[in-house]
């Protein structure tokens, strides 16, 4: 059985999410991996995968704030709001000043409402929103709150009506950068599509720290303890206090003890017991790793 962890990954682009999970199974020898959502094909960067039994701590890591680094084309846009779509419109954008970028860049930064790509991976009536824009039917998208904390140019270039952006998105987790990209367009006049995507960080993780996927059976995995903590903050518990919390014992007037809730409990051998949360003055666990998944 391959040991327990959490494996970052850098995708490249080309390939699915569930390409690189597939690659990590065979790399590993596993078949329980799993992933903190997901990248589109033609995007790179950063995935997040669980390996055996840290695959419970995919929970944690699904709703944590990105960074992303993309460029945005303004005076073209695609029915898939990137670069793989078709063109459904195209409009000169010489014309447009940093004046007004900016002007609208920053009315897309905080927390704003936005309607996912129509070619996004959210279910209606149960089947993906791509499948039914691909097949034709009409997909109608409720807008959705999201904060972008931080919407920056850090590159502009100019050619045959076109402008094309560098941007570095720092956003809560259900943004769409396709989606900022379609709404800068759309509030400028010109259209616009994303013609580049890559996800340098989730939470704590950094892809600066990931490994290529031709190397995934050499990269040694991060320790479930040292990752739950990372996202979490921890909390350093005795040999008898571990011990009630794996029996679901409750730990007697220990919430002052805890700065956040929840908070990952490592007992002395610096081993994950499990995460655990604030029940009035007590400390409960709100979920126990298994013996296996802490060795």
């Amino acid at each position: 059985m391959a040991a327990p962890g959490i494996l970052l990954v850098d995708k490249p682009g080309g390939i699915t999410s569930h390409d690189v999970v597939a690659r990590a199974r065979r790399a590993l020898g596993t078949r329980k991996i799993g992933h903190a959502g997901t990248l589109d094909p033609m995007a790179t960067g950063l995935l997040v995968l669980g390996v055996e039994g840290a695959t419970r701590l995919l929970t944690f890591v699904v709703g944590l704030d990105k960074t992303y680094d993309a460029t945005i084309r303004l005076g073209v846009a695609t029915d898939t709001d990137d670069a793989e779509g078709q063109v459904v419109s195209q409009t000169d954008a010489a014309s447009l000043d940093a004046v007004a970028i900016r002007g609208a860049i920053a009315a897309l930064t905080g927390r704003i409402s936005q309607v996912p790509s129509t070619y996004s991976a959210i279910k209606v009536d149960g089947r993906r929103a791509y499948d039914l824009a691909r097949a034709g039917e009409d997909v109608q998208l409720k807008a959705r709150e999201v904060t972008v904390s931080r919407f920056e140019v850090l590159a502009e270039r100019r050619s045959a009506g076109v402008v094309d952006l560098d941007v570095v998105v720092d956003c809560s987790s259900g943004t769409y950068i396709r989606s900022l990209a379609r709404d800068l367009g759309a509030a400028l006049g010109v259209g616009g599509h994303l013609t580049a995507l890559r996800r340098t960080r989730i939470g704590p993780f950094e892809v600066a720290s990931a490994a290529g996927v031709d190397t995934l059976a050499d990269v040694p995995l991060l320790d479930p303890a040292v990752a739950a903590a990372a996202v979490l903050g921890r909390l350093d518990v005795t040999a008898d206090e571990a011990r009630d919390l794996r029996h679901g014992k409750r730990l007697l007037g220990a919430a002052g003890r805890l700065l956040v809730s929840p908070t990952a409990a490592i007992d002395p051998r610096g081993a994950l017991v499990g995460i655990v949360e604030r029940r009035g003055a007590d400390v409960k666990s709100a979920m126990n790793m298994p013996e296996e998944a802490t060795r």
